[in-house]
């Protein structure tokens, strides 16, 4: 999961990288860390609590993309709305020298959407609903890849049987049959 001072990888930059490496069911390894940086909106301090203080100490992009192309190796680059980082991190690996990615992604909100009902499918909602990772912190690196690892989890738990394999479920994420969400009654939405 990436945290970011804007939502444009051409105009902004990663203010913090967390990751957890899961291999049969297990965490292996996790990687966090906050990235310099001299400039984040008073909203986005708001939403994720990192102040310019704390990234003035941070190590420069340069060194996290170093150590975070190493990390994820070729391993299959999963996140809650997985294109949003993926192009982040890609961009920031151009932007210090370093190739583009070319891992295979995997986004839990497509696999979400085709194995559990759910009326929403951010993270907070999915969490909070699923009761997946209770010392979550929204909108923290490391914390919403450790909350995003747990709903990946639960969701390889709901497959259909016949899928078997690294490709056969990136498949099944794009493809495979969304599940209807239940409807809200009108008396609950008042309430």
């Amino acid at each position: 999961d990436v945290e970011s001072n804007g939502s444009k990888p051409s105009h902004h930059q990663i203010i913090e990288i967390g990751a957890v490496k899961l291999q049969n069911g297990h965490i292996i390894d996790t990687y966090e860390s906050l990235v310099y940086c001299t400039d984040i909106s008073d909203q986005i301090q708001e939403i994720t609590g990192i102040k310019v203080e704390q990234t003035l100490k941070a190590p420069a992009m340069g060194k996290v993309m170093r150590e975070f192309r190493l990390f994820l190796g070729d391993a299959v680059f999963v996140g809650h709305d997985a294109k949003f980082d993926y192009n982040f991190v890609s961009a920031m690996m151009e932007r210090v020298g370093l190739q583009r990615l070319l891992n295979r992604s995997l986004c839990t909100i497509d696999l979400a959407e085709r194995t559990i009902e759910s009326e929403r499918y951010g993270l907070a909602y999915l969490n909070e609903q699923l009761e997946l990772y209770r010392d979550a912190t929204h909108h923290r690196a490391l914390s919403d890849a450790m909350t995003t690892t747990k709903l990946l989890k639960r969701t390889l738990a709901l497959l259909p049987a016949a899928i078997t394999n690294t490709e056969e479920l990136i498949a099944f994420s794009k493809e495979g049959k969304r599940l209807k969400r239940p409807k809200v009654k009108k008396e609950e939405k008042q309430e």
